[in-house]
């Protein structure tokens, strides 16, 4: 199965550069509007999920979409919330950047 993180787009160098890393939040609101990390862990989602995160974006500018490979269903925690998150960093080796500046009007 594939997995999918969204994050805000003044994210992207700093993903580039080293991976997602719930520690170096800070250029920008989580999705959810979070000015802190909810979780020690990267949340991750399949193509529906991140669609979803995509419309309730509350970052206040455009969204990136990136892949993460490497990772597999009995590796992801559940929140609180119900969301499934990885409960540890992922290197930038393991994540592509498949879609940038995604705005609320795009279509997925």
């Amino acid at each position: 199965m594939r997995y999918f993180h969204v994050t805000s787009s003044l994210n992207r160098a700093s993903i580039t550069a080293h991976g997602l890393d719930w520690d170096r939040m800070g250029a920008a609101p989580g999705i959810a509007g979070s000015p802190v990390p909810e979780q020690e862990g990267c949340f991750l989602g399949t193509d529906r999920d991140a669609e979803f995160f995509i419309r309730i974006n509350n970052t206040g500018g455009p969204v990136d979409l990136w892949q993460v490979d490497g990772v597999t269903d009995g590796d992801l925690v559940e929140s609180p919330e119900g969301f499934r998150y990885l409960p540890r960093r992922i290197p930038a080796s393991q994540v592509r950047l498949v879609r940038q500046d995604i705005t609320g009007d795009a279509p997925f």
